[in-house]
């Protein structure tokens, strides 16, 4: 069985260069998202598209003692330990991985767009032209041949980082102590309402100044389509096939008494 591997974000350290931005569509082979419009920021990108897996957010801040920062954010899939993207997803076209990549797998999907409604960080992204859901898949292709996701590859500034998740656990603790000595309310972001995530953070501000859930949790939706909805579908399904398969019998013998 592969290892368990999680990949680290120091958000002090980023530098915003959006190398791992090209690196991402590059190795993906994803097309650029063309606009004709300027919003007035660096940010290039309102948010993640079917086209676009990994977002550089940026912002300005003045933090508690009155100084200015500008404050980079990769945004991406968490790679939730209990994803509800999986958990939800009534074609079972959503895979996790042995490594822990949360993986959709495009031949079955539907392009229903339940994955993106119960994700709680609002990920996944449906291409509308090919009506399949797309996210990062934390390059498990790369992965399973023994390489880095080809973000971590790229970046320069060590602000990306990637191991086993027990590396990473210590090297998140090791980055929180040199960020709190300038930013005490810094902390680490792996949140265990979903199973904790195979994306983590090491922020300098609290969860909220970068868009994120202070406690993000499956909806209580998915447990009960999980534990209920979807077992008594499948048995009624079962049930269906079975009968169906009984009268074709029943048929078949009238059919032979009759001759």
């Amino acid at each position: 069985m592969a290892q368990e591997i999680t990949m680290l974000h120091d958000v002090a350290r980023c530098s915003a260069c959006r190398a791992c931005m090209v690196a991402c569509k590059q190795w993906h082979d994803l097309p650029a998202d063309m606009s004709t419009s300027f919003e007035g920021q660096y940010q290039s990108h309102k948010d993640l598209t079917s086209h676009t897996w990994n977002l550089i957010q940026m912002q300005e801040r003045i933090d508690s003692k009155g100084r200015f920062h500008w404050d980079f954010f990769k945004k991406q899939c968490m790679h939730c330990g209990d994803p509800a993207c999986l958990n939800g997803c009534p074609e079972e076209a959503i895979e996790k991985k042995p490594s822990g990549a949360v993986v959709i797998n495009e031949d079955k999907c539907v392009g229903c767009g339940y994955c993106t409604t119960n994700c709680p960080f609002g990920i996944p992204k449906v291409d509308a032209d090919r009506n399949k859901s797309t996210k990062c898949d934390l390059c498990f292709d790369r992965i399973e041949q023994g390489m880095q996701p080809s973000c971590a590859k790229t970046c320069t500034a060590d602000a990306i980082l990637f191991g086993t998740r027990e590396e990473m656990l210590q090297k998140a603790e090791e980055r929180l102590r040199m960020v709190k000595a300038d930013h005490p309310d810094a902390n680490i972001y792996n949140p265990q309402g979903v199973g904790g995530v195979h994306m983590m953070y090491v922020l300098p501000e609290k969860p909220a100044v970068y868009g994120l859930p202070e406690t993000p949790a499956t909806p209580s939706s998915i447990s009960i389509w999980k534990d209920f909805v979807r077992p008594v579908g499948q048995l009624a399904s079962v049930g269906a096939i079975a009968g169906v398969l009984g009268l074709t019998a029943l048929t078949a013998m009238r059919r032979k008494g009759d001759k």
